[in-house]
Parts: structure tokens; sequence; C-alpha cells
């Protein structure tokens, strides 16, 4: 498949890159600075240097061909606001220019929807964010809000809790179960199930949480 990645230079995005290389894929990327890329990596794939803010440069990422893109994208108390939904705006519109179908996108479990146990667990969850990751907590609720109003899109996203570091199990819960802020996934795993997304149209238009 020929994938771009948005975010491939953040924790989730370089587990992406790395899986999707591994797998096969043809992939190209933007970035804002390309020599953050390995010099073994960067020869094995193709780097349009630029931001995702910028429609010119994410339509330069895009081409007729593309058969997916996987968003990566993190946002930091650096961030401006609504950095992952402006970014998913210029992508969707230059999917609908280049007839390009297939999003994946990472999430967060602070956003509860229609399908979620809503519990005292997923209740904190939202506090905290709301109280502690403002910023974030805006920009993922205005995403999903986008992409509710998109659906001549095929997209379809995944919501993890606590994201850290560690090795694939490629064994984890992806659904609607009940969660709270000590649910656990590993960057890795996050990557594995985005990428099974790509051809997987089980949870198409929606965004469950993934989850061991």
């Amino acid at each position: 498949m020929k994938v771009t990645i948005f975010g491939a230079t953040g924790l989730l995005g370089r587990e992406c890159l790395s899986q999707c290389l591994d797998a096969g894929h043809e992939v190209t990327l933007l970035a804002r600075t390309a020599s953050k890329i390995p010099t073994e990596l960067r020869e094995r794939i193709a780097v349009i240097e630029g931001d995702g803010l910028d429609p010119v440069a994410v339509a330069q990422s895009l081409k007729p061909a593309t058969d997916g893109i996987l968003f990566a994208v993190g946002i930091d108390r650096h961030s401006p606001e609504d950095l992952c939904t402006d970014v998913t705006r210029n992508i969707l519109v230059s999917m609908r220019d280049h007839g390009i179908k297939r999003f994946v996108w990472c999430g967060g479990g602070n956003t509860v929807g229609e399908e979620d146990v809503v519990s005292f667990g997923s209740k904190f969850v939202v506090w905290f964010s709301r109280t502690f990751m403002a910023l974030r907590h805006r920009d993922k609720l205005h995403q999903i809000a986008l992409l509710n109003e998109s659906r001549d899109v095929e997209w379809v996203g995944i919501r993890p809790l606590q994201m850290n570091k560690g090795p694939r199990h490629g064994k984890y819960r992806v659904g609607f179960d009940r969660y709270s802020g000590f649910s656990k996934i590993t960057a890795a795993d996050c990557a594995h199930a985005m990428i099974r997304m790509l051809t997987d149209d089980t949870w198409l238009h929606r965004a469950p949480v993934i989850q061991y």
C-alpha cells in the first residue's frame, strides 16, 4: 500500500513508520523537520518538509495513488489551539481533491461518545482532561466533530488512554468496553491497530477505545 503519515516524528508516529516499512508499504510523510527522521529510514521513504497547518504542504504529501493516511499528530502545551482539527481539515480537503478514501487517526479516551460505557472511570478521565489538559481535550472534541460531519471519507479511529513506550504485543481490546484513567496501551500496539484499520472496515466511521 501507499501510505502517508502525519506526525511521524512523535512516539506513535515513529511506530507507525517503522511498522509500515516492516510490512512493505510505500511510505510518504510530512514533517516540519525532516532531520528528525533517522538517516537509515529517510533513504527508504519520501519526506515532504512542511507543516500540516499549510494546505499546500498537505496537498504535496498526498497523491492520487495514496491508499491511506495515518494521523499520529501529537499535542503538547505549546501547540496552537485546534492543531489536530485544523490539520485534519486540510487533509480532508486534499483527500477529496485526490479521491483518497481511507483516513485512520488516533484520538483520546477523554472524548466520551454515545457508544461508550459511561462509568466513574470514564467520567474521571473527562474531568481530568478538562481540568489539566484543556487544550488537548478541546482539540479532540473538535476533531471528532469534524470527522462526524465527513461521512464521505472512510475514516476510522482509535482512542487510547495511557499510551506508553513498550513492545508490540499484538493482543489488545478494541471496542467500547468500560475504561478508566488506568487503562494502558503501548504506542507500538496503537500503531499495529491503526495499520490494520487501513484495510479493515469493522470500525468504519467509529472510534473505539484501545486498551489491554
